[in-house]
């Protein structure tokens, strides 16, 4: 009889291992499951913003064809000359009475109006996205995210001749310092 007790004994030790084995692997399950949740939950944004960028791709594609193109009055369009000078500054990037010569081409196409800078050897320097009016001339450059220094310009052209065109430049570095120009554009005669 001592032996049957034992052996009863040591059967439900047994199995009350195996239960606690089995508990830890129903745990273990149940996070796997949790995990594999959370991941399919990250899946399906990533596709919801997958098939909203093809939707925004296709509706654009469709309103191409209806796009207006604007563009550049003769008295603007094509190259100028242009020669910006520092007039405020609280940037160590720029200080009052620096000087730049440029080349500025005003373009558009159908995504709209844009002036393209280059410097003296024909490089890019910048593209500004440009609007027109009877007020004037306003361009606008942002850097993208990944510029390692945030720099928005602004620039503000009010007067505008066929042979002439004057303005500010409102220049920001990372929201911590402005610098303003003065700009002054003259029409190209050698392109």
């Amino acid at each position: 009889m001592q032996i049957h007790k034992r052996y009863l004994i040591s059967l439900f030790l047994f199995l009350m291992l195996l239960a606690c084995k089995d508990n830890q692997k129903q745990q273990q399950l149940m996070q796997r499951e949790q995990a594999l949740t959370e991941r399919e939950k990250e899946f399906a944004m990533k596709e919801a913003d997958y098939y909203a960028l093809l939707r925004m791709r296709d509706s654009l594609l469709t309103k191409k064809d209806t796009i207006f193109i604007q563009q550049w009055p003769q008295s603007i369009a094509g190259f100028w000359n242009a020669k910006s000078v520092c007039r405020e500054s609280d940037c160590s990037d720029y200080v009052i009475g620096d000087q730049r010569s440029n080349v500025w081409e005003f373009v558009s196409d159908s995504t709209g109006l844009h002036t393209r800078v280059t410097d003296k050897n024909n490089n890019l320097v910048r593209i500004y996205k440009a609007h027109y009016d009877t007020t004037g001339i306003n361009l606008q450059f942002v850097s993208d995210s990944s510029a390692r220094k945030k720099i928005n310009l602004s620039i503000d052209l009010t007067t505008v001749l066929p042979e002439l065109i004057k303005g500010v430049q409102t220049s920001k570095s990372d929201q911590t310092c402005t610098a303003k120009f003065s700009i002054e554009l003259t029409r190209s005669t050698s392109r």
